[in-house]
């Protein structure tokens, strides 16, 4: 009985990894491969494999650029709602002040609103304030954006760090400053790598923002990039394949190396 629960259980699983990682591995193969040949046979492998693809996708349509606005404007947004994030989670958890419920549920549920409802009111705000079309103010509204749920995440692993850890700090002599960076922070680590990695994932994709408040070529991002790209190969299957993995490569290659510390920051039940 044992052994046809796990094989159930093993059978399932693979169903699903084919389900979830074949589309990834058909566009991968479709990269490596011509229109012509993706049209003679569209499931064939990459025989030969065309890797010149990449430089020629990358050169010809200005890639370079969209790749390095979007590493900056996403790593400065992560940056910033790491640390502010954590520093406003740590309150939330940790001290006990008047409204400090209230403060709480009003950040989470700007959460339920749909990201439609806001886009004429934030585009009013960065035409207001000289940021409309500008990375700074994509990188704010960003911060805007997933702040509410990074405070979500790291609020609950802060509440779980035992209280004694705080008194023997401030017997020492720790100014809260102090313990926050020295000792909650460190301790709460594994939640942070969790917001990172997912912060990193949601925004290096995200497209309705940047669509609405980017205009100039010169600031556009990697998805907006691979929207004017598909535009200028439509009848070229084989090279939009290939834009597309440009884009996809960072986002496996986050996963790949940081899969470990976001599942342990999503299944940390206790700090011990």
């Amino acid at each position: 009985m044992e052994v046809l629960r796990r094989s159930a259980l093993l059978l399932a699983l693979s169903l699903y990894t084919a389900f979830a990682a074949g589309p990834f591995v058909w566009a991968a193969m479709m990269s490596l491969r011509t229109t012509t040949e993706i049209t003679r046979d569209h499931f064939a492998l990459p025989i030969p494999a065309h890797f010149e693809k990449f430089p020629l996708a990358w050169f010809s349509s200005n890639y370079s650029v969209y790749f390095s606005n979007s590493a900056m404007i996403v790593l400065s947004a992560v940056l910033i709602l790491t640390i502010v994030g954590a520093m406003a989670a740590h309150c939330f958890a940790r001290y006990r002040f008047r409204l400090n419920r209230v403060l709480y549920f009003l950040i989470f549920s700007t959460i339920i609103f749909p990201p439609q409802i806001t886009i004429i009111a934030l585009f009013q705000i960065l035409v207001q304030y000289g940021l409309y079309d500008t990375k700074a103010g994509l990188v704010a509204v960003y911060v805007a954006i997933q702040l509410p749920l990074t405070i979500y995440i790291l609020e609950t692993f802060f509440a779980r760090i035992p209280s004694d850890l705080f008194d023997a700090a401030r017997m020492d002599g720790y100014s809260e400053w102090a313990i926050f960076w020295r000792v909650s922070f460190p301790i709460a680590l594994p939640a942070v790598a969790t917001t990172v990695i997912l912060n990193f994932i949601l925004l290096w994709n995200e497209f309705l923002y940047a669509v609405v408040l980017i205009t100039d070529e010169a600031n556009r991002t990697l998805p907006l990039g691979i929207q004017r790209f598909m535009g200028d190969q439509l009848e070229d299957t084989g090279m939009i394949a290939t834009g597309l993995m440009i884009a996809i490569v960072p986002v496996i290659l986050v996963y790949a190396f940081f899969s470990e510390k976001l599942i342990q920051g999503m299944t940390a039940g206790a700090v011990k």
